[in-house]
């Protein structure tokens, strides 16, 4: 496979091997990546992922690591560099969504929930821009924030927190690198039609097993995200092709943040 001039041709994408994280590692080999990366837990999902992927035409590899793990982050870009060269594409889809309230909320929970979606994601920027800066070369990140971020529900205290914080981490890392061209932007979507999202349904809201169709039935556009729409926007907003494009915290959903209805 030749790579495309208008794409991260080394990327790691966590939480790839499954939902929205495999859907745009499927798109960005689709768009013609050579080399990809992916992080995650479990293993034998991870395998056929890169299964599906090096059938695509892409070398790749899965790295188990728990993002939640503060030297986990690093080591595994360290991995990813080792195999491929400077990465010079990430994209955090890995997260955690365990519910609590204000009221609800513990230390332990709390701490978890930060340590996943805000510490975890920020030491794998780290690590990348560290070897974008080392090459002088340019480059792209892209964080998977969440609509919550601007608030959220009552049942999502720290998980909305978490989202807002690592909104603020990609504006100062936009800012901060800017000037070596290393853009950081994030899409915030909105509900999402996951594998994932069917677990959490059924273990914090006693959802039923159509659980889905209910809630499609409600929705302005008849239906909740689905990964692989929003892969497109994040593989244009990780590629060259987006241009200038940075700093950009992009609402990726069918609720319009301002009206009071």
């Amino acid at each position: 496979m030749q790579p495309a001039q208008n794409v991260a041709t080394k990327a790691i994408v966590t939480g790839g091997a499954q939902g929205i994280g495999f859907a745009i590692a499927n798109q960005l080999v689709a768009e013609g990546c050579t080399s990809i990366a992916l992080i995650g837990r479990d293993k034998a999902k991870g395998a056929k992922a890169v299964a599906k992927l090096e059938a695509a035409g892409a070398k790749a590899i899965f790295i188990s690591a728990d993002i939640s793990d503060e030297k986990a982050g690093l080591a595994a870009v360290e991995q990813a560099a080792k195999t491929f060269g400077t990465i010079n594409a990430l994209v955090n889809a890995a997260a955690t969504s365990a519910r609590a309230s204000l009221i609800e909320t513990t230390k332990e929970n709390f701490d978890f929930i930060f340590h996943t979606n805000v510490l975890g994601p920020m030491l794998l920027m780290q690590g990348v821009v560290k070897g974008l800066l080392e090459a002088k070369q340019p480059g792209s990140i892209v964080n998977v924030l969440s609509m919550s971020g601007h608030g959220g529900q009552p049942f999502l205290t720290p998980y909305a927190a978490s989202k807002a914080a690592l909104a603020g981490v990609t504006k100062n890392a936009a800012y901060a690198y800017r000037k070596n061209r290393i853009r950081v932007n994030a899409v915030m979507p909105g509900w999402m039609d996951t594998e994932g999202e069917d677990l959490v349904q059924k273990k914090w809201h006693n959802a039923p097993d159509n659980w889905l169709a209910l809630a499609e039935a409600n929705q302005p556009m008849g239906q909740l995200v689905k990964p692989a729409q929003l892969a497109h926007l994040v593989t244009y907003m990780i590629s060259p092709i987006s241009g200038v494009m940075t700093g950009a915290l992009v609402d990726y959903d069918q609720t319009i943040i301002g009206p009071s209805d």
